[in-house]
This record gives C-alpha cells, sequence and structure tokens, in this order.
C-alpha cells in the first residue's frame, strides 16, 4: 500500500497542476482515493463560490488517483481520461472540498470510477470518469 500511495502523490496529486491549485492527499485505498482542494481566492469567480473548473480538475485528479491506485498496475503504464460527465448540485462557498473518488469497473484498460466531491456540509458536485490505463510497450 505504501507504494500505491507514493505513487498516486508523487505522480499525480503533486503533479504540477496539482501543486497549483494546491491539492492534497487525504486517504488512498486500492481503488479508492479522497483528495483536498483547500479553499482560497485564487479558486473562485464571484465574491467566495469556488469554480466549476477547479471543482472539475479536483475530480479529474481523485479519478485518475483511484484508477492507478491498484497493485495490478505495471510499471511503464500510462493512461489518461477519456470521459468526464459532471453534474453540480450545490454552490460551494468559502470551504474546503473533499473528492472521494471510487473504481466502479475496472477492466483490461478502460476504468470506471465515480466521484462525489463534499464540503463539511453537503455534496456539491458527483462526476462519473472514464479512464484509460495503456500498458507498458515491450
Amino acid at each position: 500500500m505504501d507504494a500505491i500511495r507514493g505513487l498516486v502523490e508523487k505522480a499525480i496529486v503533486l503533479s504540477p497542476y496539482g501543486r497549483l491549485l494546491g491539492i492534497t492527499t487525504e486517504a488512498v485505498e486500492v481503488d479508492c482515493v479522497a483528495v483536498r482542494l483547500p479553499y482560497r481566492t485564487d479558486v473562485t469567480t464571484i465574491g467566495d463560490l469556488v469554480h466549476g473548473g477547479a471543482i472539475a480538475s479536483l475530480v479529474d485528479v481523485a479519478a485518475t488517483a483511484a484508477c492507478w491506485a491498484s497493485p495490478n498496475v505495471a510499471p511503464g503504464t500510462r493512461g489518461t481520461t477519456i470521459g468526464f460527465t459532471i453534474h453540480f448540485l450545490a454552490a460551494a462557498r468559502s470551504q474546503d472540498l473533499v473528492a472521494t473518488a471510487r473504481v466502479i469497473q475496472r477492466g483490461g484498460s478502460i476504468c470506471v470510477v465515480e466521484a462525489d466531491v463534499r464540503d463539511a456540509d453537503k455534496s456539491v458536485s458527483r462526476a462519473t470518469v472514464t479512464y484509460k490505463l495503456s500498458a507498458p510497450k515491450s
């Protein structure tokens, strides 16, 4: 589990974009990752309203991490998001957000993930992400 957590944190959560957003790791389990987007004015639109793009980015980081959180992912594997649907359920205002992403289907190369983004009080979005893991070339 330590190797999986290290991969998730170093390669995904602490990627340049993850660092730009200030995302941090909350939890890592096989096929399930939770990450936090700390509230700050840099991720808002008007007033204290968190931008939908920041929320979508949080979902993508969480879903990507969940797909990589498997002992079966071989070294040298590559991956990319190939589909993404998000529903915004409530405004996210002046609070940290936590996205929990769980793989609901893992095929030979395609993973389907459900992600829930919550503030301290409520769910602010739900998403389904499709991700492709490509085996290393021999």
